[in-house]
């Protein structure tokens, strides 16, 4: 199996196991395995670390390694993008400080199809709202931590994942499109046809 490592920096790990976001830190010289897609954002590189993917960078890897838990991912990715998947089975270990821990988590609670606005991830997570919108620049796992769910009051706010507002506005709309239409409502008691 060919392996694409990238040099991560250091930080305490903090594991919490399980799926969704959870805390955890990269350790100093550690290589992480990579595997890298082709999707209509452009090109995606999911990387890994002890069990959970630690982040989602656009660009292509230069060398590839098929883990199980990479493959897996890289599956899911590309069942959202094509509308087939509303949420995400795996685990996730975003490095960052316990602020940021706090804003990621409360991003993974926004339904798919939904928004927040920075103000309404602030009154989660505390902070202001330009320190919700620094958090989710930082962000290691864009899509995966929804990032593109949150938006300013009055309007998109920013992106800084691919290709900025413009990949903002197509998951948006992915995810408008792709949302289950609602049941019909059920008749009144005693109105039966």
């Amino acid at each position: 199996m060919a392996g694409r490592w990238g040099l991560r920096g250091d930080g305490a790990l903090d594991r919490r196991g399980g799926k969704g976001c959870h805390r955890a830190g990269l350790g100093r010289g550690r290589w992480l395995p990579q595997l890298s897609l082709h999707t209509p954002v452009g090109a995606l590189t999911l990387s890994e670390e002890d069990g959970a993917i630690v982040s989602l960078d656009w660009g292509w890897g230069r060398d590839q390694a098929e883990t199980p838990l990479l493959l897996r991912a890289r599956d899911q990715v590309h069942e959202y993008l094509d509308g087939e998947r509303t949420g995400f089975d795996l685990p996730l270990a975003p490095f960052g400080t316990a602020y940021r821990q706090r804003v990621w988590a409360a991003l993974c609670a926004i339904p798919y199809g939904a928004t927040r606005t920075y103000l309404d991830i602030a009154a989660v997570a505390g902070g202001a709202a330009r320190s919700v919108g620094q958090a989710n620049a930082d962000n290691p796992i864009p899509i995966l931590i929804p990032c593109h769910r949150v938006v300013a009051t009055g309007g998109l706010g920013g992106y800084s994942g691919g290709d900025g507002l413009e990949t903002k506005r197509f998951l948006l709309a992915l995810e408008a499109r792709a949302r289950p239409a609602l049941p019909p409502p059920a008749p009144p008691p005693g109105d039966h046809p």
